[in-house]
């Protein structure tokens, strides 16, 4: 005959049973979003790390230090372009060349600080770029606005010629941007604070000297911006693939114009598109999906440029 299993627990789980009094306010317990103590890091597992858990940078905290460029010909084109700088560091026993030499002797001019380091440190001081044994700090770059953008323009007695960032994150497309854009006669470029690329040490080494003629402005929202453009008699031509016109025959390239250029894979945003006066998009063979952002923001300016001649505004 199978034995019956006892009835009750016989007090071993009378521990378990026990209560464990009122629940802790929100402040007091420690994984709670409201915990006000000093709060460690949970683990996986959900069991504490030891280590406290790191606030995240801001963008803002980010923006506003020093800007360290990198590499003799970046360092050259900055100190010609008479970009404002705070020091200049060499290399201890590096080799000097022409271009060396040219840095020391625009340094000494214009008074910037020198001083020596050993390759570790100005390792450290670039992340780990290529730096040469040269690097050039630069004060965190002061955006321009829309009507300084303008008056460049009218200083210049030629029509606006703007160009607009819509979703650009990469700083090596910011800079190659940058560096069509001081060719073809662009009077600045428009970024907005939020997804997209910045002016760092990238942008400057990629840009050529560029980023010291060519002013960026940065907006809070890029549509608005459009917006304030159109106001003041600027038309704006997107370019994107499906495009209805070509930019070898651009209706609005001899007007005040702001280019407005997408990221490669997603294009222009719905709502900045909607904002255009038209759509541009580049002619190429079937078997080509489509340009870099950078590229396809060199051709439609060159293109623009060309109007512009053709018509005396140059």
């Amino acid at each position: 005959m199978a034995r019956s299993a006892p009835k009750g627990s016989g007090g071993q789980r009378r521990r378990g049973l026990r209560g464990r009094g009122p629940t802790p306010k929100a402040e007091d317990r420690p994984y709670h979003k409201a915990y006000k103590g000093t709060q460690d890091t949970v683990g996986r597992a959900g069991a504490k790390t030891g280590r406290r858990r790191p606030k995240p940078k801001a963008q803002k905290d980010i923006a506003n230090r020093p800007t360290h460029i990198a590499g003799r010909n970046s360092v050259l084109e900055a100190m010609r372009d008479e970009v404002p700088s705070l020091g200049l560091t060499l290399q201890i026993r590096m080799d000097v060349d022409d271009r060396v030499r040219e840095i020391m002797r625009i340094a000494q001019a214009e008074n910037i600080p020198l001083r020596e380091a050993s390759r570790n440190e100005l390792d450290t001081m670039t992340d780990g770029a290529v730096h040469q044994g040269v690097v050039l700090t630069i004060p965190p770059y002061e955006y321009a606005d829309i009507d300084e953008l303008m008056d460049i323009a009218a200083q210049r007695f030629e029509a606006p010629l703007f160009v607009a960032l819509d979703g650009i994150t990469d700083p090596r497309n910011l800079g190659a941007i940058l560096r069509s854009a001081g060719a073809f006669g662009v009077h600045g470029v428009i970024v907005p604070e939020r997804r997209s690329a910045q002016m760092t040490a990238s942008v400057y080494k990629v840009a050529a000297g560029a980023a010291g003629r060519v002013r960026v402005a940065q907006v809070t929202n890029l549509n608005r911006a459009i917006d304030d453009l159109k106001k003041r008699g600027v038309f704006a031509v997107g370019l994107d693939a499906d495009g209805d016109q070509n930019p070898r025959e651009l209706t609005f390239a001899p007007d005040p114009l702001v280019l407005v250029i997408g990221a490669e894979d997603k294009g222009i945003s719905r709502l900045t598109r909607e904002k255009c006066d038209a759509i541009t998009s580049i002619p190429m063979a079937a078997t080509t999906e489509s340009l870099n952002a950078s590229v396809a923001a060199s051709i439609v300016l060159y293109e623009v440029a060309g109007h512009r001649a053709r018509a005396g505004l140059r």
